[in-house]
């Protein structure tokens, strides 16, 4: 009796006791943990898994030795997946342990509903003190709910002195980002470690979510690399039309195998390493290494050209599959590797499990623990993959309902039956072949109709009220491959009037002059004279519209001045602009308040015919008379429509160009725009 009362005493005054009642296990007994978060790291993008891929690695150079250093102190999963890929979605899911259609968060644009029950609230109340660092997303959200401390970016934040809230007032900071909040991580392992309470740390990176601004020290890392080509680069979804991708690959394109990739995107991952190198150091500085679970993985995958696609969101294996590596000496083994399929909706159930924390019913997730520590158990053969519809920047991904097994995955996307696809992964591992109509796939169709028929009852799948949806929604999205589709046609050789200059496209986009004069041209027709104090205006109009899709410029003209602006539309916030710069042609496109530019190395000389184009893939290429010349990878479409109407021979609004670049002097025969990727052919 006395000991019993001892004990009572001991919980209520939380001398190092667990307080709940059965089990309960000493504070020295119970793990720290710390959990690691990047955003947008697909499941290759590990030196260790290149290792193990070899010949079949797309990125045989990268290099993550710290993220590595987990995996051989620990477990690794080879099949760790998401159920939404999504940020905030998926980041609602890994607290909650529960699906979207019921946790309140379906989209980016959702406050996480603070009366949610979460691992962070249950280890509050089981006596950890609980910090949240760095990315949580949510829309907006000010509330860090389940947590004592906070130092942590609102919303998508950025990267070099990004405001912190730090317990709620917002504090201003100085480098990058993700350095810094690893700053304030370290410090709070430092602060807390020589504490008689056990800890829970998280840490969001913002890395390598677009715009991918690696720090200085990574700015040059992996120059030169190339990533190899996949069988399924020019497959492309169903709600982006049928079929392959009719895209061709330019003539003078790079080794066979071998295309461009988003090397910042790499170089945000590898700087997002030497974090993790920093924080494993702390750990073992303060001594508490082998009582903390580390667990690292992202929130979900990432295209780099599969499928035609960059972003996330639809349910094909890239955009899926994430990293997942947990160490912790005592009790998982060193250098594990399993093929179960873990979700991110396991994480609050394995992370109350080591805790000795009893797992709520209502949590859809299994706790991995067993798996960690080597066990062999029963494991799940199927799982649900939902996305719905959001009106977020540039998505064309409609709902998506999709189930996956160990071998094959059905995709369906709910009003578009049509739409279906079937695949069977072991024989067709890229997802190259629809099997959904093939007479000899009809028992593997009908067993996983069935199965996700079986979990859509049983998990209580429904559509949420709390969506939202985009513009299109009730329709067909946009699709940024069609067929490119002419929008504006200046011929200044066809018959025009000197103050209105006449669009030939069917879109009637009538430029209006600002002191330009014609001349004629022997044999050639008619030219546009630009004196270097002239212009031409051309209002804005939904056809003219460049958001979410890739476009195309193109002009044909012989300039007398090496510096000038030949077209230009937006500002600094958004838009793109062709033009001179000491006789190099350049083609800058800004994305979210960042230019990206790519220069031709040699200059222009007589008549020349110069095409930008934004690529289906993100990439923004400069053609010379039908060369390729320069090619560099972008973050995205341009995201809305920009406000500045279009110059030709001039950057009159906002500047996209540098400030002092004059108008274009010289002679211009014809400038034509297209909706899409307008290329020359091989």
């Amino acid at each position: 009796m006395k000991r019993f009362l001892l004990y009572v005493l001991l919980c209520v005054l939380g001398g190092g006791l667990q307080g709940r009642w059965g089990g309960v296990a000493m504070a020295a007994d119970r793990p720290n943990f710390l959990i690691l978060i990047t955003d947008d790291q697909r499941y290759d993008a590990l030196g260790v898994v290149q290792r193990e891929l070899g010949e079949r690695g797309r990125f045989p150079w990268f290099e993550t030795p710290h993220m590595d250093r987990l995996a051989a102190e620990g477990v690794r999963f080879r099949n760790a997946f998401v159920v939404n890929s999504l940020c905030a979605p998926s980041r609602a899911v890994m607290l909650t342990g529960r699906y979207n259609h019921l946790n309140g968060v379906a989209s980016n644009f959702r406050p996480f509903p603070v009366d949610n029950v979460t691992y962070a609230t249950l280890l509050q109340r089981a006596g950890y003190v609980t910090g949240y660092f760095g990315k949580w997303h949510m829309d907006s959200q000010r509330e860090r709910p389940g947590f004592d401390f906070f130092a942590s970016l609102v919303g998508q934040g950025q990267y070099f002195d990004c405001p912190l809230l730090v317990q709620g007032v917002e504090t201003a900071t100085t480098g990058w980002v993700d350095d810094v909040t690893t700053d304030h991580l370290i410090q709070f392992i430092r602060e807390n470690s020589r504490k008689e309470r056990p800890w829970l740390a998280v840490l969001g990176f913002k890395s390598p979510h677009g715009p991918f601004t690696p720090p200085e020290r990574a700015k040059e890392r992996f120059a030169g690399c190339l990533a190899k080509r996949t069988p399924n680069f020019d497959v492309r979804p169903p709600y982006l039309g049928a079929g392959r991708n009719p895209t061709k690959p330019v003539a003078d394109e790079v080794a066979p195998g071998e295309v461009p990739v988003n090397l910042d995107y790499f170089r945000c991952i590898s700087a997002v390493d030497d974090c993790v190198g920093r924080i494993l150091e702390a750990l073992d500085q303060c001594g508490v290494a082998d009582n903390t679970l580390v667990i690292f993985q992202s929130d979900n995958g990432f295209y780099l050209g599969e499928h035609g696609l960059g972003d996330k969101r639809s349910a094909y294996e890239e955009s899926l599959r994430i990293p997942l590596l947990a160490r912790y000496p005592r009790a998982i083994p060193k250098g594990l590797v399993r093929n179960e399929m873990v979700l991110n909706l396991d994480l609050a159930p394995t992370i109350l499990d080591f805790a000795g924390v009893p797992i709520p019913r209502e949590m859809q997730g299994q706790s991995w623990r067993p798996l960690a520590e080597g066990k062999q158990i029963p494991w799940r053969k199927a799982w649900l993959y939902e996305y719905f519809a959001e009106k977020q920047r540039n998505s064309r991904v409609p709902d998506i309902v999709a189930v996956r097994t160990e071998s094959a995955k059905l995709i369906t996307y709910p009003g578009h039956e049509d739409w279906t696809e079937l695949f069977d992964l072991k024989t067709d591992p890229y997802e190259t072949k629809n099997l959904y109509n093939e007479p000899s796939a009809a028992k593997l169709r009908a067993e996983l109709e069935a199965e996700l028929t079986r979990l859509r009852q049983e998990l209580g799948y429904r559509v949420p009220e709390y969506v939202d949806r985009p513009d299109w929604w009730g329709g067909t999205p946009p699709d940024p491959n069609a067929p490119p589709e002419i929008c504006l046609d200046y011929r200044f050789d066809a018959a025009s009037s000197v103050d209105r200059i006449l669009d030939q496209s069917p879109h009637g986009n009538h430029g209006v002059n600002h002191g330009t004069t014609v001349r004629s041209v022997p044999g050639n027709g008619a030219v546009r004279v630009f004196a270097g104090n002239s212009h031409i205006e051309v209002p804005k109009s939904s056809s003219l519209n460049p958001a979410g899709m890739s476009w195309t410029v193109e002009v044909t003209f012989h300039p007398e001045k090496p510096d000038g602006v030949l077209v230009a539309r937006g500002g600094q916030s958004h838009g793109y602009a062709l033009w001179l710069r000491q006789g190099h042609p350049v083609w800058t496109v800004v994305i979210e308040n960042k230019p990206f530019s790519v220069e031709a190395n040699e200059s222009v000389e007589g008549w020349v015919t110069l095409r930008g184009v934004i690529t289906p893939q993100h990439t923004a290429e400069l053609y010379m008379n039908g060369k390729l010349v320069a090619r560099r990878p972008l973050p995205d479409f341009i995201v809305t429509d920009p406000n500045d109407s279009m110059q030709i021979g001039a950057d009159t609004g906002s500047p996209i160009v540098p400030p002092g670049t004059p108008k274009f002097q010289g002679e211009i025969r014809r400038v034509t725009i297209w909706r899409g990727a307008q290329r020359p052919s091989p």
